[in-house]
């Protein structure tokens, strides 16, 4: 793989380059967090004052003095994120950074990663927490056994899902439901005991929209539903899953 045109073993200090945390467990446990961040700048020509910056960046300057044994996984993720910043480099790739983090923990990563992109940095990160990525990723690279499914944001992924849909009111549902099964859309049943709400895939909402306008049908509420991100993903890697599960509806007690 190339980094700005280079390959790893090419950049004369890989450090100052790309900044990478693939398994915050792998430091010395009786190490310092400090003593840590210390022998890495030392090891790569970085000066000492880029520690304290980093520690502080992440939260850490009150514990920096204690063994990295005692700390728990979500500071150890921390540790391992400053370890990455040291060289201030403008490529960072990150294996599941919320791993471990408290609710506020994941909310800091969250602002965390966003403050660094927005410093021009490119921020890589690989994580089954969809969710998260659906409220922080400008891109999405999704890959299933080795080959690239999709490169696409997140808004593309999820209003092209087939779970993409517009939810209709309106006091005319037949004539509604008529004109747009014949303009190739599927129509199903809205909620349960809602009588004038369907559920139409296959059409924007701008197109439903027009089409009640022609036909002259009113309208009491039209309101297009995308996919969640989870939702989209496995319906795109439904066919790149190394293994399959039996899905059931129900688990009795």
């Amino acid at each position: 793989a190339l980094l700005n045109g280079k390959r790893i073993n090419e950049m004369a200090s890989p450090m100052r380059e790309v900044g990478v945390l693939l398994d915050a467990g792998y430091v010395h446990p009786t190490r310092t967090a400090r003593n840590h961040l210390w022998a890495l700048a030392a090891s790569n020509s970085i000066p000492k004052s880029r520690v304290e910056e980093v520690l502080s960046m992440v939260g850490l300057t009150e514990v920096a003095g204690k063994r990295v044994g005692n700390f728990s996984l979500g500071m150890k993720q921390r540790l391992g994120i400053a370890a990455t910043l040291l060289g201030d480099p403008s490529i960072v790739i990150l294996d599941e950074p919320a791993n471990g983090l408290d609710p506020e923990g994941v909310h800091w990563i969250r602002n965390f990663l966003s403050y660094l992109a927005d410093q021009g940095r490119t921020v890589f990160v690989s994580s089954h927490l969809l969710s998260e990525m659906a409220l922080m990723a400008s891109a999405l690279v999704i890959i299933g056994n080795g080959r690239l499914i999709a490169e696409t944001s997140v808004e593309e992924l999820t209003s092209n899902s087939a779970g993409a849909s517009v939810f209709v009111r309106s006091p005319n549902l037949t004539e509604l439901t008529a004109a747009l099964v014949s303009a190739g859309a599927r129509v199903s049943d809205g909620e349960a005991g809602d009588r004038e709400g369907i559920v139409v895939t296959g059409l924007e909402a701008t197109e439903v929209g027009r089409l009640a306008f022609e036909k002259n049908i009113e309208l009491h509420e039209l309101s297009p539903r995308t996919s969640t991100l989870e939702e989209a993903f496995l319906e795109l890697t439904a066919g790149f899953q190394e293994y399959q599960t039996e899905h059931h509806g129900e688990v009795a007690s």
